[in-house]
């Protein structure tokens, strides 16, 4: 019984990390309808960027992660502006051959600025203990990630669904060109979507450094785990999301619990059989 607590804490955790990485991706390919295979880099800068402000700057953790957040997004407005823009729309062919460009680019650009080195982002005092919850002392920083997922899940789901920005957002994916004549700014409801997911991204990239090491080639790395979460949640759905996270975190950690040595296997196979039986997503939306 201890076991399973364990590892359902562990994969609570891993689950919550994938999600506040990914929901970012997921706004872009469901609600923009891009497929920003790029997104795990800019996680990646977030991460890099978190890493220097407070080993090398010295500031604390809550003020490396605004740095980190914002100094993506500031990275990312003129790269939306001037390449993301031109694929709006385009076949996604091109938007996938953009993107891959797009994430080897930042790579070598991050270990040319940064260096080739495992990134590590110092935890305050406070994210550093442990908390007993009677069958097991669980990592302060695990329960601090379960804790992000959540208020990001909620929020963003807020955002999108009850509010006058979420509605101009989801009427530019409708009909960007009525939207456009009923005054909707499209490019900069766009912009600001866009900036949303990279932030999320880097928040995600950060938070979650313990359980994904931040490191020269996490983008690539991650890559297809990112995409896959989303396609198995279905895109643009935050519960879908949400729930492919939380079921895939927990096939993946139960796995490398009993069965280390089949690695990566068992997360795999789940996808095989999820996409056999719900090939739209687990919430889907029908094109």
């Amino acid at each position: 019984m201890q076991t399973v607590l364990s590892i359902a804490v562990d994969a609570l955790a891993y689950g919550m990390v994938l999600f506040v990485i990914s929901i970012g991706l997921s706004v872009t390919m469901g609600l923009m309808r891009v497929v920003n295979l790029a997104h795990g880099a800019f996680a990646m800068i977030g991460g890099y960027i978190a890493s220097y402000a407070a080993r090398d700057l010295g500031v604390g953790y809550g003020v490396a992660v605004l740095i980190a957040v914002f100094g993506t997004i500031l990275i990312a407005i003129p790269i939306e502006r001037l390449l993301y823009r031109r694929i709006y729309g385009a076949p996604e062919l091109t938007q996938v051959l953009m993107t891959i460009g797009i994430t080897f680019c930042i790579i070598g650009i991050a270990n040319f600025v940064f260096g080739p080195t495992l990134k590590t982002i110092p935890l305050p005092p406070e994210l550093q203990g442990s908390i007993n919850l009677g069958f097991r002392a669980v990592a302060t920083h695990r329960l601090f990630a379960i804790l992000c997922g959540l208020v990001v899940a909620g929020a963003l789901w807020y955002l999108i669904e009850k509010t006058a920005f979420g509605v101009k957002l989801r009427a530019s994916v409708d009909n960007a060109a009525m939207a456009a004549a009923l005054g909707v700014r499209t490019q900069i409801v766009y912009a600001v979507s866009f900036a949303i997911a990279i932030g999320l991204a880097a928040f995600g990239g950060v938070v979650g450094a313990e359980l994904l090491p931040v490191e020269p080639y996490y983008a690539l790395r991650y890559m297809v785990t990112f995409l896959v979460v989303v396609s198995i949640g279905g895109a643009g759905s935050i519960p879908g999301a949400l729930l492919a996270c939380l079921l895939l975190g927990g096939i993946d950690t139960t796995g490398r619990y009993l069965m280390p040595e089949f690695g990566e296997f068992f997360f795999y196979l789940a996808v095989i059989a999820i996409v056999c039986v719900f090939p739209r997503g687990l919430a889907g939306r029908a094109k």
